[in-house]
């Protein structure tokens, strides 16, 4: 799927859990793959987490929540030849988070994790920065995307204000972050007056720091015919092709070859473009999670 990624010239979207050997406790890049020809970005697997926390307790790594500590991570994300990587984070979808207090500490502990990853990367910048250039130390580590995460609007301006208030504390080493992602927005409705997804993004865009702009983490499709002209949006990423690559073999009692799954991701792609020429003329980036 990466080598047809790279050949369509898609920008795509992993997980570091894809990279998890669970048997070694350790993160393990391919050495040779294709992925590293194309513009991909990294994502910290905060679903997966959580999922693998409820359904099994406790975690050996960061939080309790992750198999991974800050630092595994963190030099693993940096090193992997990203474009850019996520802060880790932790979701609140109603399938796993069962009350307005749960909602609450996960949006704290998304803000927690945040400072605990900048803790360790300006300390790993400093002591690079004794024996390298400023521009070596800023490609080796550079920060990480903030994530907000809730499911109404009022979760996500409290994340929101929470995250500001925890970047804001590392600036001037900080710039205003040029990208936050924004979490939990796949399966949820569009047109919702208070968790959906319209209605979010309607009460963000003025609340955003200057110059940044958001990633959308699993979009609905069909949300590109509006969000195609938002300046402020800059990028998405999806892994509904592939849920209906399986649900399609299924239906028609076919093998869901890897000639069907990139078969399905070009249908996706051309969609999702077709969707945001309509709007506008300039794309934005778009991101597909392969």
């Amino acid at each position: 799927m990466a080598a047809h990624a790279f050949n369509q010239e898609y920008p795509v979207m992993v997980s570091a859990n894809a990279f998890w050997s669970k048997q070694q406790q350790a993160f393990r890049f391919p050495e040779a793959t294709d992925l590293s020809e194309t513009d991909f970005a990294m994502d910290s697997a905060g679903f997966v987490a959580m999922k693998m926390w409820k359904n099994h307790g406790r975690q050996q790594g960061l939080g309790g929540i992750f198999p991974w500590s800050y630092a595994q991570y963190i030099e693993f994300a940096t090193a992997s030849g990203a474009s850019w990587w996520s802060q880790p984070d932790c979701c609140v979808e109603p399938e796993i988070t069962q009350s307005e207090e749960e909602i609450d500490f996960r949006i704290r502990a998304t803000a927690t994790f945040l400072e605990g990853v900048l803790r360790i990367l300006y300390e790993w910048q400093n002591e690079l920065a004794k024996t390298s250039s400023e521009r070596v130390v800023a490609n080796m580590l550079p920060p990480p995307v903030p994530v907000i995460q809730g499911w109404s609007v009022q979760h996500y301006e409290r994340s929101l204000e929470l995250m500001q208030q925890v970047w804001s504390r590392w600036q001037p080493w900080l710039a205003p972050p040029a990208l936050i992602g924004v979490g939990s927005v796949c399966r949820r409705p569009l047109k919702h007056t208070t968790h959906g997804l319209y209605a979010i993004l309607d009460r963000l865009k003025g609340q955003l720091p200057t110059g940044s702009r958001l990633h959308l983490f699993g979009v609905k499709g069909e949300a590109l015919s509006e969000l195609g002209d938002q300046r402020w949006v800059a990028s998405a990423d999806s892994m509904a092709y592939d849920f209906g690559a399986r649900l399609k073999a299924h239906h028609a009692g076919i093998s869901n070859s890897m000639l069907h799954r990139c078969s399905e991701m070009d249908r996706w792609m051309s969609a999702a473009l077709q969707r945001i020429e309509s709007r506008v003329a300039n794309q934005p980036g778009m991101l597909l999670a392969a």
